[in-house]
């Protein structure tokens, strides 16, 4: 099995898929690796370490793609927004793509790359299962993406963050909630905790405040009814406008004395969930700020603008996109690992050392989006025809 690993073309991502860790034990499952001249080198992988570690580099992308069995990208198909089409016409019937690739709301990507007779998994749909555990590359990006936005706000912020007792005097702690405590929430509170800060945190699924409490943090409990908060997959459940119209309320007390607000609230597919109002923002004081994680998806601030930074009424808000690919050599190592594990399976689960897309097991029929020219996973269908509604 012949495997390529292409330069990402979408502006500043700077991940590559593999690196040149895992090459070795992927050689002894029978894959040979074909690396885009330039592919690790914004992560901080050379051209060399590939070549190594057993890799050809191929300087041409028509040819690294018309020799591939499968192609892992960090981003492909909607994921990789305008810049990926040119890729399109790079592929064919019965090559398999992996990455991600926004299935569930870029459905024009998803509909240009099924027509290539290519088959597509997507790393977004990851069964949140036991055996998929060290595939979820999700949870590892978050990772990443909690831990960069607390240094975001320790880096605006016109404070610091410790507690510190000065022969200038005392320096009283910076007071930072967090909003969201899946993986990048619990990860920011961890590192804020790290950094000396007094830490909040609020997530709608009560059964989060231990994981929240184990990391020296206080969760914030509001009187809401949150029975049915959390789906099958351990993500939190959209809810209906009225419970977050009294959550909005409730929440306000909250945010007002804090120094740093970080959200993470988001719904799979669907438009990040609006927490903090304008109203909320303004009854900050002045210097305080917000780190938007969710900007990607709308933002969980009403002020947000995905990619900027606005100063409203005093307050800085960020809206920083991408935040994994700005620690690209890290990202790039776990998400490695996330690809060539879940390559491995793929070996494993297949037939003479293919790729078997239509196989029953539950983590390749729950990650292939297309095969053979037409879409064929239920969730996607279903959030296409949510939007067309």
């Amino acid at each position: 099995m012949i495997a390529a690993v292409p330069k990402e073309l979408f502006p500043s991502e700077r991940r590559v898929a593999v690196t040149p860790a895992v090459l070795p034990a992927l050689g002894k499952a029978g894959v040979e690796f074909r690396i885009e001249s330039g592919a690790g080198q914004a992560a901080g992988y050379a051209d060399a370490a590939y070549a190594e570690r057993g890799a050809k580099i191929e300087a041409s992308r028509d040819a690294l793609f018309r020799d591939a069995d499968v192609i892992l990208t960090v981003r492909c198909a909607g994921a990789a927004g305008d810049a990926g089409r040119a890729d399109l016409a790079r592929l064919r019937a019965g090559q398999t793509i992996v990455g991600f690739c926004d299935p569930l709301t870029e459905h024009a990507g998803i509909d240009a790359l099924a027509k290539t007779g290519a088959t597509l998994l997507s790393m977004e749909l990851m069964p949140r299962i036991t055996r998929a555990q060290s595939m979820d590359a999700l949870s590892s990006m978050a990772t990443i993406a909690g831990y960069k936005a607390v240094l975001l706000a320790a880096d605006n912020l016109p404070k610091m963050f410790p507690m510190l007792m000065t022969a200038a005097g005392t320096i009283s702690p910076a007071k930072v909630l967090i909003v969201g405590a899946g993986v990048a929430g619990l990860q920011a509170i961890a590192v804020a905790r790290r950094l000396g800060a007094v830490v909040e945190a609020y997530d709608v699924r009560p059964a989060v405040k231990e994981q929240i409490q184990s990391l020296g943090a206080k969760f914030v409990e509001l009187d809401l009814t949150t029975e049915g908060a959390e789906d099958q997959g351990g993500y939190a459940k959209a809810q209906d406008d009225a419970f977050y119209r009294r959550q909005r309320e409730l929440m306000a007390a909250v945010v007002a004395p804090c120094d740093v607000v970080i959200t993470t609230a988001a719904v799979p597919g669907k438009k990040a969930p609006i927490l903090i109002t304008a109203e909320m923002v303004r009854r900050m004081h002045p210097g305080s700020m917000i780190v938007d994680i969710a900007a990607e998806r709308g933002g969980n601030c009403e002020l947000t603008r995905p990619g900027e930074t606005v100063v409203e009424h005093g307050v800085t808000i960020l809206g920083p996109l991408n935040l994994a690919s700005t620690i690209p050599f890290h990202a790039s190592q776990m998400y490695a690992k996330n690809v060539a594990t879940f390559l491995e399976h793929l070996i494993k689960s297949g037939k003479d050392g293919k790729i078997d897309a239509t196989s029953a097991d539950e983590i390749v029929a729950g990650t292939v989006v297309c095969r053979e020219g037409k879409v064929v996973h239920p969730q996607v269908e279903q959030a296409r025809g949510q939007i067309s509604a």
